[in-house]
């Protein structure tokens, strides 16, 4: 048995190729994006590639090829159960609903004219977003139906880059502020504003739909939680100063997560079959979790910190734990079923 490993420096790869160093697991380093990709995993058993919502190239064909390898009869992570819906915002609504999940109120229009009668009789606050992005970008407050219908005619004329450079440098700037990024960081926010991102230039622009959530008031945190097939671990991230996401903020607080949250999450990861799935939950006013969004891939900055994980029948283990040697030893176990 060999593992074919995709190195992306910065990725889950780092780990997965030091976790199959340690535990003396085969495995072979190989780059998906060569023509004879195939070629190279004819000795191996199972692919493992943690493909970016940000690089073009893999959002133009990550998701083919692992299918592919998958329905070649090789074991892969992610498999398309845990994959199709990545950075598809859309997607993920249609999924949770078909499964009665408690989703944040969404909602998605592909007609301009049934966007501009639903947005005649909505109220607001909503929440605008596009199908992709990380971190709350391409996510903004919507507070009057003027806005909504300016977004609108955007969705439905020019579209929208994938890559907002003022919010870029906004952002930047915000944890220059706070400490948490340096000077230079504040002049390669400015340098963005004329020079795009390689994914901007290469992605084609947004456009033809436009999705809206429901605003759920009076939460100034939501909550990361990571489930790898059996274990789970999570933390609160607080809602930035002056504003009303929390991703992409790095203020984390290392508190308890109720069971009520947790059970849910477990039960979503089996009914979906998922190998790795990172939901990020509020709370309405009666305190219930709905989920905004999940994602099979996610920062560790944060997470790398928790102090321990919750098996699947809801106890707290205090203990250092690797998450991505999961990954590996879950991918390994399925040889076995």
């Amino acid at each position: 048995m060999k593992i074919a490993i995709h190195n992306r420096p910065g990725s889950f790869s780092d780990r997965w190729i030091e976790y199959c160093q340690q535990k003396n697991i085969p495995y072979k380093l190989v780059y998906c994006y060569s023509s004879d990709i195939i070629l190279q995993l004819a000795d191996c058993n199972a692919l493992m590639w943690h493909h970016s919502h940000d690089d073009y190239r893999d959002v133009l064909f990550a998701k083919q090829l692992l299918y592919s390898v998958q329905m070649a009869g090789k074991k892969i992570f992610p498999e398309f159960s845990t994959t199709w819906h990545f950075d598809d915002k859309i997607g993920q609504k249609y999924l949770l609903e078909a499964i009665g999940a408690p989703l944040v109120p969404s909602y998605v229009f592909y007609n301009k004219a049934d966007a501009f009668n639903w947005i005649q009789s909505t109220t607001f606050p909503k929440v605008f977003k596009l199908r992709g992005g990380a971190g709350a970008s391409n996510v903004r407050l919507v507070k009057t139906k003027k806005q909504a219908l300016r977004l609108l005619r955007k969705a439905f004329g020019r579209g929208f880059s994938q890559f907002d450079r003022f919010a870029y440098l906004k952002e930047r700037y915000r944890k220059y502020k706070e400490g948490k990024d340096s000077f230079w960081g504040v002049c390669k926010g400015l340098a963005r504003l004329f020079m795009p991102t390689q994914f901007s230039k290469m992605h084609a622009r947004e456009k033809g739909y436009v999705y809206f959530q429901d605003f759920i008031a009076n939460n100034n945190f939501d909550v990361r939680l990571i489930v790898i097939k059996d274990k789970a671990y999570g933390l609160k991230r607080m809602v930035r100063k002056g504003d009303f996401r929390a991703s992409g903020s790095s203020n984390f607080v290392y508190d308890a997560i109720d069971n009520t949250t947790l059970k849910l999450a477990f039960e979503i990861t089996q009914k979906l079959n998922l190998q790795s799935a990172a939901f990020d939950f509020v709370y309405d006013e009666s305190g219930a979790p709905l989920i905004i969004e999940l994602s099979y891939g996610y920062g560790t900055s944060g997470s790398s910190k928790c102090m321990g994980y919750w098996t699947s029948d809801l106890i707290w283990h205090q203990d250092k734990f690797n998450p991505q040697g999961w990954m590996v030893e879950n991918l390994i176990h399925t040889f076995e079923e």
